[in-house]
């Protein structure tokens, strides 16, 4: 629906859950190869397309990070932050909180010095250049040790000033929060915002276990929120964000037709819902393109995508006059576009 993507393309929104690796393009993957002199194992980017039909979670994090291996010098990380930034702007992104995996680099002897003020340098640059703001949010890798994660946090700590909280991604299923409650808690001492990936593919208990031990403050995916209805109200009566990600959940069989999406039975329970775009280049699709696809499978109204817009501003971590100013615009273009903005149930 045209009038649909016109529409999300105009409203003023945050991309809240987005993995920068996830967005490196078979384009730019072979070019980054060429450059830094990396074999991919691919030889054309139809051949890079056709591996990325996932049979679930862990299928598509083998290609994932053997995709990232040709990121190797600050410039890589530059050009890919870049490349990401300018596609979100162009879907009317105005803000991003963006995911990055240390250990997936300093496990290559690419150390923290060489990514992250790169990553940073091309923040600054797109905001000056195209207006979007960004932030960056670290990840553990769950599949990793604990030990391994507090390490990691500890060698960030020079560059504390460039991250603005903390994350869990990674393989889920046998890697429960628990796991994590000593370097969140660590993180939290910092002043590090804290978010994590829970209910994508493991049950609901992981998503109580990301509140209650971690104490995050937006469940990334939450899919499986929607099996206990305890934790439900609790979403609703706490306004605890869920950063969804509905063209991933499809491509990693989370859900089996986008149709069967609980989105939009979510959203109308009254819990802060999002859409974003989770890791777009494997997944076919930035975060207009998530929009769309769920408006689309879902019937949801343009009621409703003012609304998602909001909550994704409303469930940044920006700082509220920021936020303010954005809800502002976005009532303007509502208006402008004949659109009401029902009430959070």
């Amino acid at each position: 629906n045209r009038f649909m993507r016109d529409l999300v393309r105009a409203l003023p929104k945050a991309e809240l859950h987005v993995h920068i690796e996830g967005t490196l393009e078979p384009e730019l993957m072979f070019r980054l190869a060429e450059r830094n002199g990396v074999e991919v194992g691919f030889h054309t980017v139809d051949e890079v397309h056709a591996a990325y039909r996932f049979l679930d979670l862990q299928s598509f994090l083998d290609i994932y990070y053997r995709g990232a291996a040709v990121l190797r010098t600050a410039e890589d990380f530059t050009d890919l932050m870049l490349a990401y930034l300018a596609r979100a702007a162009a879907d009317g992104v105005r803000h991003a909180e963006v995911f990055f995996d240390p250990q997936t680099h300093t496990g290559r002897d690419i150390g923290f010095d060489v990514f992250l003020p790169a990553l940073h340098r091309a923040s600054v640059e797109a905001e000056e250049r195209l207006g979007i703001t960004s932030s960056l949010i670290m990840c553990f890798l769950r599949h990793l040790t604990a030990a391994e994660a507090s390490a990691t946090l500890e060698t960030a700590l020079p560059y504390r000033d460039m991250i603005l909280g903390v994350g869990l991604d990674s393989t889920e299923v046998g890697h429960p929060p628990v796991k994590f409650a000593d370097v969140f808690h660590r993180a939290r001492q910092l002043g590090l915002r804290v978010t994590a990936h829970a209910g994508e593919e493991a049950p609901a208990s992981y998503v109580w276990g990301a509140l209650d031990i971690l104490r995050a403050e937006r469940i990334d995916h939450g899919v499986r929120s929607e099996n206990d209805p305890a934790l439900v109200e609790r979403l609703v009566e706490q306004r605890i964000p869920l950063t969804m990600c509905p063209l991933s959940n499809l491509a990693l069989r989370v859900v089996d037709r986008l149709e069967d999406h609980n989105l939009k039975r979510l959203l109308d329970r009254g819990v802060v819902v999002t859409i974003n775009s989770d890791d777009p280049a494997y997944f076919g699709g930035y975060v207009l393109d998530n929009y769309a696809a769920a408006a689309a499978a879902l019937d949801l109204s343009a009621g409703d995508i003012c609304r998602l817009t909001r909550n994704s501003i409303e469930a940044s971590f920006m700082g509220e006059e920021r936020k303010e100013r954005l809800i502002a615009e976005l009532l303007d273009v509502a208006e402008e576009n004949g659109v009401a903005i029902a009430p959070a149930p």
